[in-house]
């Protein structure tokens, strides 16, 4: 699919379709591409948990998130919580941040690793919806996450259950300043 167009069909799907299944080979190729993301220093912190079977994406959908987002993603077809390890991405080897954002490199990074990751997803033929609303000591009981680890967001994957138009966004002019 053209880059462009791979843009333009991405979508954050609130609303997806039932009986969608995803194999474990199509989500390996999602964090495969991931990982081609540029990192701080080529840190590589990014993680990635993945429920995929519909017993354990319903128990992450009811014990890991509000009302809202288990509404918003009743039907999706597996849920990817994604998280950093800290205190790397944007530090020195002696532990000192080496400026004054620290851990928000880690954030960063794995904010570039994410887009790659549902752009993969979109061209796959599957949708998403990123969620930072979450339940952080759920997530890491069910998933045995490290205290080491930023859990940063739920990424929910599916198939959208109708098509929808494309949302308006902000004009050039309002987001950029060329001197």
């Amino acid at each position: 699919m053209e880059f462009d167009v791979l843009v333009a069909n991405r979508r954050s799907i609130r609303d997806f379709a039932e009986g969608v299944e995803i194999p474990r080979e199509d989500i390996e190729q999602m964090i495969e591409c991931a990982l081609e993301a540029p990192t701080w220093k080529n840190t590589e912190t990014g993680r990635y948990y993945v429920v995929n079977t519909p017993d354990m994406v319903e128990k992450v959908r009811a014990e890991a998130l509000p009302e809202f987002n288990q509404n918003s993603t009743r039907d999706a077809a597996a849920y990817v919580v994604t998280t950093f390890e800290a205190e790397r991405s944007g530090f020195e080897r002696d532990g000192n941040p080496t400026n004054e954002l620290g851990n928000e490199w880690g954030a960063y990074d794995l904010g570039l690793q994410n887009q790659l990751f549902i752009l993969k997803a979109t061209e796959l033929g599957y949708d998403s919806l990123i969620m930072g609303i979450r339940d952080v000591n759920a997530l890491r009981d069910i998933f045995d996450i490290p205290e080491s680890q930023h859990v940063v967001a739920v990424i929910a994957l599916g198939k959208r259950r109708e098509d929808m138009s494309k949302p308006p966004r902000k004009t050039l002019e309002k987001v950029a300043k060329f001197l």
